[in-house]
C-alpha cells in the first residue's frame, strides 16, 4: 500500500517516460473517482472528469507551467478535478442529480483557491492506523484495501477475493475493522 508517488520528480515527469505517467494515471484514478462520488455527478461524467484533469496535469507539466510541486501531485491533481467538477455543476444547475446544495459551489470554489497546499505530518490517529494497518494479516490488508481505498463493492470483492459468499465478506470486512481499531484504541 506504499504509494511511490513521492518518488516521482517534475524531471521524471518531463522525460515522458510511459511508465512514469502511467503511474501517476494509475495510482490517482481510483482515489479520485471516489472522492468525486461526493458531488452526484454520473459515473461517466466522474471518469471524463479525471482523463481531462489528467490531461490538463499533462499538458501543464510538459509545457513548462509547473516550475515546482507545492504539493503532492495528487493534489495538484484533485484541485483540477474540483474545478472541473464544479463547472460541470454550474452548467447543469437544474441537472444535478440528488439533493446537492448549489450554492455551496462558489464557497468551495473560493476555499479551493484559498487552500494552504503545503501537506502536514501524519496526524495521531493516521500514524495508529498506518501502524496496526501493516500488522493486520495479508488477507485482511487486501480486504480493507479493497473496500475503503479502491472504492470495491461487497460483490466485487466476493470475486476478486475468491470469497464463498457476500456473507463471508461482510464478516471478514467487520472482524478485520474490529480487529484494527481494538488495536488502535489500545494505543491512545
Amino acid at each position: 500500500m506504499k504509494n511511490t508517488e513521492a518518488n516521482i520528480t517534475l524531471e521524471d515527469l518531463r522525460k515522458g517516460s510511459d511508465a512514469v505517467l502511467k503511474k501517476v494515471y494509475e495510482e490517482n484514478r481510483d482515489k479520485f473517482l471516489n472522492y468525486a462520488r461526493r458531488y452526484n455527478l454520473s459515473e461517466d461524467e466522474n471518469i471524463d472528469v479525471y482523463q481531462d484533469a489528467y490531461v490538463i496535469f499533462y499538458t501543464n507539466v510538459m509545457s513548462g507551467k509547473i516550475d515546482s510541486f507545492t504539493s503532492s501531485i495528487s493534489t495538484y491533481l484533485f484541485s483540477i478535478g474540483k474545478y472541473l467538477i464544479f463547472d460541470i455543476m454550474r452548467k447543469n444547475k437544474g441537472k444535478v442529480k440528488g439533493d446537492f446544495d448549489l450554492s455551496i459551489i462558489g464557497k468551495e470554489d473560493e476555499l479551493v483557491s484559498t487552500i494552504e497546499i503545503e501537506q502536514p505530518g501524519l496526524t495521531t490517529e493516521q500514524k495508529l492506523l498506518q501502524k496496526h494497518f501493516v500488522d493486520l494479516g495479508k488477507k485482511c490488508q487486501e480486504l480493507l484495501t479493497l473496500f475503503y481505498y479502491r472504492g470495491y463493492t461487497i460483490q466485487e470483492i466476493l470475486v476478486e477475493g475468491h470469497y464463498n459468499s457476500e456473507n463471508v465478506v461482510k464478516a471478514a470486512k467487520s472482524r478485520c475493522m474490529k480487529t484494527l481499531k481494538v488495536r488502535i484504541k489500545e494505543n491512545r
